[in-house]
């Protein structure tokens, strides 16, 4: 009998300090919204005075000291086709770019996001999330390969999620996040942009480098979701 109630102690003590850890998760939204009226406020100025290099630092610190480590939140996206699904629908580590149909990419951004996908694909999510509408983001989207997921997310159906603001407007678009296969943010990163006439060839390579480099911080989580799989297959 006191074998069974020191166990039962145990279990209820274990799962009360699991559901702590759960609950003090730093979410995205949480995070960013005790810090982004300073940040705008600050970063607002460094434009208006055109301080440059000011807005910079104020973005990078916003990403380094509020947002990593974060967990993004979970919240409901639509697939081209129109079905629902929520972001925890994606198990593998991701790299999700925030963007919308009037964003215009560099000549070599779809190209170069295309072929890191066909090559990673396997072991990372490549997920393209369009502030848009369904029309607008499906016409966007179609140059985007099959290893690619394209979702969106129509402001006028999600006027109530704290997220939809958080992350297209106080961040900007278009960027790019890095999520471990938690959905813990492990980088947030500004898309390469170009000028119109630089060459296909230099967009490219630069696009490609960063999207690259973006797999590169993530390959702790890809090594151990592929040894986890392996496991799997080895016990069937």
């Amino acid at each position: 009998m006191r074998v069974k109630l020191l166990l039962l102690t145990f279990l209820i003590s274990f799962a009360a300090i699991s559901q702590e850890e759960v609950e003090a998760k730093p979410m995205f939204s949480q995070e960013i919204t005790k810090n982004i009226k300073k940040y705008v406020k600050e970063s607002q100025l460094a434009y208006h005075d055109k301080d440059y290099v000011r807005a910079d630092f104020l973005y990078d610190s916003l990403v380094q000291n509020v947002i990593l480590k974060s967990y993004l939140d979970n919240f409901k996206v639509k697939k081209r086709s129109g079905k629902e699904i929520n972001m925890s629908e994606f198990k593998k580590p991701m790299i999700l770019l925030s963007t919308a149909s009037w964003c215009t990419p560099s000549s070599g951004t779809i190209p170069a996001l295309n072929e890191i996908a066909h090559t990673f694909g396997d072991n990372i999510d490549f997920v393209v999330l369009y502030w848009d509408t369904k029309e607008n983001a499906k016409k966007a989207s179609k140059d985007f390969k099959k290893n690619i997921q394209v979702v969106y997310v129509d402001e006028l159906d999600n006027k109530g999620a704290a997220v939809v603001k958080d992350m297209k407007h106080s961040l900007g678009l278009p960027t790019c996040f890095l999520l471990d296969e938690n959905k813990k943010i492990i980088d947030i990163r500004r898309t390469v942009i170009h000028p119109y006439h630089t060459d296909y060839e230099i967009s490219y390579e630069e696009n490609y480098d960063a999207f690259y480099a973006g797999v590169q911080l993530l390959k702790p989580s890809v090594t151990i979701q592929t040894s986890l799989e392996v496991i799997g297959t080895d016990k069937n």
